[in-house]
């Protein structure tokens, strides 16, 4: 369906992807309009495609699938466009100045012969310049978006792309449709290779097979991998694009000739690295080693009478409780390193030795920093310790560059970190470009203390730090077994214990773990809907709200993945009302009050806090809060997330999804009052016990897990390592070997 008209008031825009929403006057009268625009101009004439549907709070409107601007007619219309400031360097006045002197012919003016335009007073050659740009562009777009569409490139995708590549456009994605894949948000693979197969281009090219391998060695890197061994990536990458392993082979040398990709040897086997990952992998072996192998900043007390200096008898620690003989060695340990792990379960007096050493380091003058992965696992280190603690990512104050598209950290090795002492908490969660921008900063003679349950999930990120570096044994390690009296009692340390060691679990224990047997998904559904919808709020007295509640699924898919019981959830604990403004985004739909979370890391998102305007910037993966106020008109979010408050709105809302059921991935360096875990018969590599290890331990005063007592067992039984393929352990392994520090 077609509409033709003036575009009137611009209701909402977001510059980033184009989406607008509008007022469209035609000669029918007004409409509301709201598709993609590059550029869009108050009392510009278009011509729109689309059809008209039913928006469930404004009613009728048109929604656009693409355009046509059309260039106004008669001196007074142009007068009107260009009055509008739709063209830089032109206002009211230069307007009518302009259009009293060319009339009905000022656009052609501007367009073919913009130099006239020197006549008019007021216009120099640098306001031409930008007039004609400015001109230029707007019909430069609507015949970029033409061919764009021809290639099966849709308005909102066009908008993306003319922002990145411009009048180049329709020329870089004839000669190699697959960087859409690689720069353009929304367009993957296939899509690409599906207009690359429009365009002619063959089968067996070498822009398809390298593409295929770029797409490869990333996915591998999403999900863990900071290498993959170069025979499996070729086999893989062949079979993916039904082409000759030669080929792969001949197109794999050729990247690695250009220095594109980085080839080497681990553990006697050839794999193939993604740039970045490579150089960053090397630099985090050698300053580990680095920082172990130097001489340790004395600490100006005997070791023998550490725990009499801080106010501490040789028996007890500050809070009464008997420190193990582990954890004495552990502080021992870090008193004679400069870096040392410390790992364990819950229970075994992690925290205890932190607040113990933070009075140590005190005591002896030296300053310490407390840093976490997370912002949640920062404040709950924040809570334990009755010091500051921040993320990691702040403690070296990232900046990040939206002109490059990058992270920079302000604390480097030109600006190292000032504090004597680093600890940082869930170091299960660093990945490896993180753990490299933390040892980039920090200097020679700092002591850097790593605690955290190397049991538990692998970060989300690429590497598997924490595991390398303890498995290589080239560096401190201190395991704690002991589980302490005062968690002794509890359920959930005892079986998340069990678990973690093969052991099966009982069907009640204490007061905090229980296990609900039900065997089809719409009976384990239910019971937890029973559960939120007041079941346990009745129960217990520490449940104030569903919000103490958190559903941990290991899966997104099916009736108990993330999505589907949010959805079921959301009419649970927050349905439908008239005062609740609701927003729709792809399949889920917002409402005010809702418990929400942070998808992905946006560093360039700002935030607010109630008595300051503007804040900072930065919102993270894994961060929760709760919908305060939706704009359905301007399709705009208002999320608080602990004292920040943050707006949502265009591709924003796509980085957001409900939290009142994630992923048990997600939930890592988080903890939560009350915890149900749904356990079913979901796919083979999520039926793994550090999963449930992982799941169990995030609860803090209550666990229950409803599902199929033989599926909860199996998942104990599966001792499957998460199965990453990295360097790091080798590569310290080697380096250990030699001292002088020769590659792999």
């Amino acid at each position: 369906m077609q509409q033709q008209g003036k575009l009137g008031k611009i209701i909402f825009n977001n510059p980033e992807n184009g989406y607008t929403v509008a007022v469209f006057d035609t000669e029918a009268g007004a409409i509301r309009i709201a598709g993609s625009f590059a550029e869009p101009k108050t009392g510009a004439k278009y011509r729109l495609e689309g059809r008209f549907t039913i928006h469930p709070k404004y009613g009728e409107q048109f929604s656009v699938s693409s355009y046509e601007e059309m260039m106004p007619e008669g001196a007074d219309a142009i007068l009107e466009f260009l009055s509008a400031g739709n063209i830089r360097g032109i206002g009211p006045k230069m307007a009518r100045q302009i259009v009293d002197v060319f009339g009905d012919d000022t656009l052609k003016v501007i367009e073919e012969t913009p130099e006239k335009l020197l006549m008019i007073s007021g216009i120099g050659a640098k306001t031409l310049s930008r007039i004609s740009e400015s001109f230029g562009e707007s019909r430069e777009f609507a015949n970029t978006a033409i061919e764009l569409r021809e290639l099966g490139i849709e308005m909102n995708e066009a908008v993306r792309v003319y922002k990145i590549y411009g009048k180049e456009s329709v020329r870089i994605v004839r000669e190699n449709p697959y960087v859409l894949a690689e720069d353009i948000r929304g367009i993957n693979f296939n899509r690409a290779d599906a207009i690359a197969a429009k365009l002619g281009m063959e089968p067996e090219s070498s822009v398809r097979i390298e593409s295929a391998i770029r797409y490869m060695l990333r996915s591998w890197a999403a999900s863990g991998s900071t290498l993959m061994p170069e025979d499996y990536l070729i086999e893989k990458t062949a079979g993916f694009l039904d082409v000759m392993m030669d080929n792969v082979r001949d197109s794999l040398k050729d990247m690695v000739f250009a220095g594109e990709l980085e080839e080497d040897n681990v553990n006697d086997t050839a794999v193939i690295y993604l740039y970045g990952y490579y150089h960053a992998e090397q630099r985090v072996a050698h300053d580990l080693m680095k920082l172990r192998n130097a001489d340790p900043k004395p600490v100006p007390m005997q070791s023998g009478n550490f725990l009499d200096a801080v106010g501490v008898t040789s028996d007890y620690s500050d809070d009464g409780l008997m420190l193990s003989v582990e954890q004495k060695r552990a502080i021992l340990e870090c008193l004679a390193n400069n870096i040392t792990i410390i790992t364990g379960g819950p229970g075994t007096g992690k925290t205890t030795i932190i607040n113990t050493l933070v009075r140590l380091f005190d005591f002896a003058g030296l300053s310490v920093a407390l840093a976490a992965p997370t912002g949640r696992a920062a404040k709950r280190m924040e809570e334990a310790s009755g010091r500051p603690a921040m993320t990691i990512h702040r403690m070296l104050e990232y900046v990040w560059s939206e002109e490059e598209d990058t992270l920079n950290f302000g604390r480097n090795e030109e600006n190292p970190l000032e504090e004597d002492v680093i600890i940082v908490d869930e170091a299960s969660m660093i990945d490896l470009m993180l753990m490299d921008g933390l040892l980039n900063a920090i200097k020679e003679g700092t002591r850097l203390i790593f605690t955290g349950d190397a049991d538990q999930l692998p970060p989300v990120g690429a590497g598997n730090v924490l595991r390398d570096m303890i498995a290589s044994e080239c560096i401190p390690v201190i395991r704690l077994k002991e589980i302490f009296r005062q968690a002794d009692g509890s359920g959930i340390v005892t079986n998340s214990h069990l678990i973690n060691s093969g052991e099966y679990p009982e069907q009640q224990s204490g007061n905090d773990f229980y296990m609900i047997s039900k065997t089809g998904e719409t009976s384990v559904s239910d019971t937890i809907r029973e559960l939120v919808g007041g079941r346990i709020e009745a129960g217990f007295d520490f449940v104030h709200s569903a919000d103490d509640i958190q559903i941990l699924t290991p899966t997104k898919r099916g009736m108990l993945g993330a999505p589907s019981l949010n959805a079921m959830l959301q009419e649970v604990i927050n349905p439908p009302a008239e005062d609740k403004a609701e927003l729709k985004v792809g399949n889920v739909t917002f409402r005010e009050g809702d418990k929400v979370m942070q998808l992905r890391n946006n560093y360039g998102a700002e935030w607010r806090t109630d008595y300051i305007t503007a804040a900072g910037e930065g919102v993270f993966n894994g961060d929760m809060g709760t919908v305060e106020s939706i704009d359905a008109d301007d399709k705009t979010m208002t999320v608080r997330m602990d004292d920040r408050i943050i707006d949502y709105a265009g591709d924003m809302l796509e980085e957001i999804d409900l939290a009142y059921a994630i992923t048990v991935h997600k939930s890592q360096g988080s903890e939560f009052p009350v915890v149900v875990i749904p356990v079913l018969n979901f796919p083979p590599m999520l039926m793994t016990r550090n999963l449930l290890y992982t799941a169990v331990t995030r609860g803090k005063k209550l666990v229950i897990i409803v599902g199929d007592p033989a599926r909860v067992r199996s998942m104990i039984d599966n001792n499957r390592a998460d199965g990453r393929y990295t360097g790091l352990k080798w590569r310290l392994i080697a380096l250990d070997a030699d001292p002088f520090g020769r590659r792999l």
